[in-house]
């Protein structure tokens, strides 16, 4: 045994730190295999995975596993009991009395006072009437009312409110109790698991191209059959849980059980998803629980009179940057409804999955700000690391992949931390995808600052296959969040001003719209074939969507103007925008026919900066790119692993794309035993100017 003190010692306390991290994570070792330059945090990995296996064990000692602590809802809030009774329940450790009141009684704050338990809950019975009608009619208006320790008289909205709404010009929300005498069925089963994700992100609100607030029930009979038609396999639904404020998208949730009554009822919500399914498509829902609205009339904040209560007291409990308020995530009450919320939206509306919003504000106690993320590991690990949050995340994962196995989730983490799509028991997140989020910022610096013969051929596909080993990515080009007031999206970039006055097929194809629409469709091919597992698209991009968008707010005097997408647009023949529709739709299609999103990373072949070619092969089918803004290449050596016959599968450049149609997809391209770029063999193909092709090998079987 080495002397105390020494680099001899020093490494033998290493080794059997790493020895007993590896004893007390079941797969760590497959997670070091993977990544080695992680063993110095092997201990971090350890504390995370012990607090969650901790904080899971206490669950069943106490509370009989997190089957039954995931199912707050059925107990909290109110429900009508089996003879026609009432009960309530409340988890308010601040205040000094709990009462309901409402409609059901004449306003009356204190004719029902709940009863006082353990651990800040309170509980009421309320018996039936003689005649045994209902208590409490649906739709009645109910409000909790607490008494604060300083005195106060506080009318609130239950945190486990399944329906508020927002009558004529009131400021706040009122909680309408939701007890339909026939909730809606379901009739359709849950899709499989995609082999691929190709997800189409989509807000209900603005999916109308009028000026107003669309519903559940025009998105699912308008919307619904044009994203199948697309080729699309999964909606992500933004701004579902209920937030005050239109304008936030969906990102200050006031009532978390409530799905948005701006759109309609939970029970069309429900047809909603049914719909998608009976399509094949599954849905996930953009979940918050990374903050919540500083609202304390028709939120959560102060619920019990303190500053406390589902959140950290005092600077601790306030996101900075977006005003909001932030959870206790140590706080087993707290652990219990954003446990129960994520069981709620997979139960009540059969929701696939989730889209976590805000894991890097989450993760770290400086919640993102001001920080570079390098890439450096020490950056991932230390004090830094919020790991009562992380372990609510782990806690999460952990439920909905038990529930429902094929359940995906996805966290919107921009620092990349290492193993957070890692599987929990590697000691990692948990989650099945992280949102590519470099990929978008790249194509718009492009535009933004590059001249095409400018772009970097070798940098865009370091972009573009920048991810780490076995945690699975969903690229995208652009989300809602390029769309937004005050950026631009792709389109926008390349075309600008000249996409209100020649969109028109009747007016000239000008230099602008003419580069605009082919690089649009490039721009989208390569990252969906390239950056990714999975693949995104925010609703209306994939045609080029004109304008921005944007709320109405007080800025805009209220306008509705920028907050729709007109469809519409790609259904007239005489507009350009069809051309960009038709080759998502194929793009997706064939996406669907040959599986390059589920299949390896791909092998790049080329990346030559003079002539900017880019070439890969994934799934078997070979993608080629000539960003060149004017030179044509006949007769261009390709490599490639396969040998035999191909053919042209996808053509940027073909007529119903609105390309220039230089290219004859009769041809047939064989490909001979010359090596070339690292590759076997090898094909000669004409590539003409800013196109995009794929190749298929048709010896092969299908």
């Amino acid at each position: 045994m080495a002397a105390p003190g020494t680099p001899a010692a020093r490494a033998e306390d290493s080794e059997a730190a790493l020895n007993a991290a590896l004893a007390d994570v079941p797969e760590l070792a497959r997670l070091l295999e993977v990544d080695p330059y992680l063993k110095p945090y092997a201990v971090d990995f350890q504390r995370r995975y012990k607090q969650f296996s901790q904080i899971l064990n206490n669950i069943g000692e106490n509370e009989g596993g997190i089957d039954k602590f995931s199912r707050g809802y059925e107990s909290f809030g109110v429900h009508r009991c089996a003879d026609g009774g009432l009960y309530c329940k409340e988890w308010a450790p601040g205040a000094e009395g709990v009462f309901l009141t409402g409609d059901f009684n004449g306003w009356n704050p204190f004719s029902y006072p709940y009863k006082k338990l353990d651990y800040g809950k309170w509980e009421l019975y309320i018996p039936p009437k003689q005649n045994k009608s209902v208590l409490v009619p649906h739709g009645s208006k109910l409000k909790v009312v607490i008494t604060s320790k300083s005195g106060e008289i506080l009318y609130r909205i239950s945190p486990w409110a399944k329906y508020v709404v927002r009558e004529g010009a009131n400021v706040n929300y009122d909680w309408l109790h939701w007890d339909p005498e026939h909730s809606y069925e379901f009739k359709h089963s849950r899709p499989k698991k995609p082999r691929s994700l190709r997800i189409y992100e989509s807000h209900v609100g603005i999916s109308s191209h009028e000026g107003k607030v669309a519903s559940y029930k025009h998105f699912t009979c308008n919307v619904l059959p044009r994203i199948k038609d697309l080729g699309y396999n999964c909606i992500q639904l933004m701004a579902i849980m209920e937030h005050a404020y239109y304008a936030s998208f969906g990102y200050q949730i006031t009532s978390f059980f409530a799905a948005s009554s701006r759109y309609g009822t939970p029970e069309e919500l429900k047809e909603l998803v049914d719909t998608a399914h009976s399509m094949g498509i599954i849905v996930l829902l953009d979940v918050v629980h990374s903050h919540a609205s500083k609202n304390s009339a028709d939120g959560l904040n102060m619920f019990d009179g303190t500053d406390s209560c589902y959140f950290h007291s005092g600077p601790r409990g306030t996101h900075d940057l977006w005003d909001s308020r932030l959870f206790a995530y140590s706080s087993w009450e707290v652990l219990r409804f954003l446990l129960s919320n994520i069981r709620w939206w997979l139960e009540e509306y059969r929701f696939d999955g989730f889209r976590f919003d805000g894991v890097t504000s989450m993760l770290y106690h400086h919640h993102g700000m001001g920080q570079g993320f390098s890439g450096d590991y020490s950056e991932y690990f230390g004090l830094q690391v919020d790991e009562d949050a992380l372990t609510y995340l782990m806690l999460a994962n952990h439920l909905v992949h038990t529930l429902y196995p094929d359940s995906i989730t996805i966290a919107e983490d921009v620092s990349g931390m290492p193993a957070l799509c890692s599987p929990i028991s590697q000691g990692g997140g948990g989650f099945d995808y992280r949102l590519a989020m470099a990929i978008p910022d790249k194509w718009i610096q492009l535009l933004k600052e590059f001249k095409d013969e400018d772009w970097n051929m070798g940098d865009i596909v370091y972009t573009l296959t920048n991810r780490r080993y076995l945690e699975k990515c969903i690229a995208y080009a652009e989300s809602h969040d390029q769309a937004l007031v005050g950026d631009k999206t792709v389109a926008f970039w390349l075309m600008d001003a000249e996409m209100y006055t020649n969109m028109s097929v009747l007016s000239p194809f000008t230099p602008v719209i003419d580069r605009g629409i082919q690089l649009h469709k490039m721009i989208r091919l390569i990252t969906h074939g390239l950056g990714g597992e999975g693949y995104l698209n925010f609703m209306g991009n994939e045609f080029g969507h004109p304008e921005w968008l944007d709320f109405p707010r007080k800025g805009n005097n209220e306008s509705y103007h920028y907050a729709r997408r007109q469809f519409h647009l790609t259904d007239d023949d005489l507009l350009r925008y069809k051309f960009l529709n038709n080759f998502d739709r194929d793009m997706n299609r064939l996406e669907e026919r040959c599986g390059w999103l589920s299949a390896p990373q791909a092998y790049v072949s080329e990346k030559h900066e003079g002539n900017k070619i880019i070439a890969f092969e994934r799934a078997g089918l070979l993608f080629i790119f000539n960003f060149h803004p004017s030179k044509s290449y006949t007769d261009y050596r390709v490599g490639t692993a396969l040998p035999g016959k191909f053919k042209i599968v996808l053509d940027s450049d073909a007529a119903e794309y609105g390309g220039h149609q230089r290219l004859d997809h009769s041809t047939d391209f064989f490909s001979e035993a010359f090596g070339h770029n690292g590759r076997p063999y090898s094909l000669l193909v004409y590539i003409p100017s800013r196109v995009a092709l794929i190749l298929q090998n048709v010896d092969l079987p299908n």
